[in-house]
């Protein structure tokens, strides 16, 4: 899978507004968890890769739709599942 592919993809699920906005905030937030567990504090990393990932997820719940982290998780269990157990659409 190519970069563009997967921009093009991740594009197709932050049309609104008010998402990329909240996107633009979440993902700095999140990423700066980093260096601040590194440097500072474990407790204000916590809380910034906490609210980092809220912001995101209130953006994909304005759009309406699901994170990419919900979707990874809806298919890994559906691949854990055994194939007995799976319901067809």
């Amino acid at each position: 899978m190519s970069m563009r592919s997967v921009y093009l993809k991740w594009a197709e699920r932050h049309t609104h507004r008010l998402n990329l906005i909240m996107h633009l905030m979440g993902i700095p937030l999140t990423v700066a968890a980093l260096p601040v567990l590194i440097f500072y504090s474990s407790a204000w990393a916590l809380a910034l890769f906490i609210s980092g990932y809220a912001v995101q997820f209130l953006g994909h719940a304005i759009e309406g739709n699901k994170s990419g982290e919900q979707l990874l998780c809806e298919k890994l269990r559906r691949r854990d599942r055994p194939p007995s157990s799976r319901s067809s659409p």
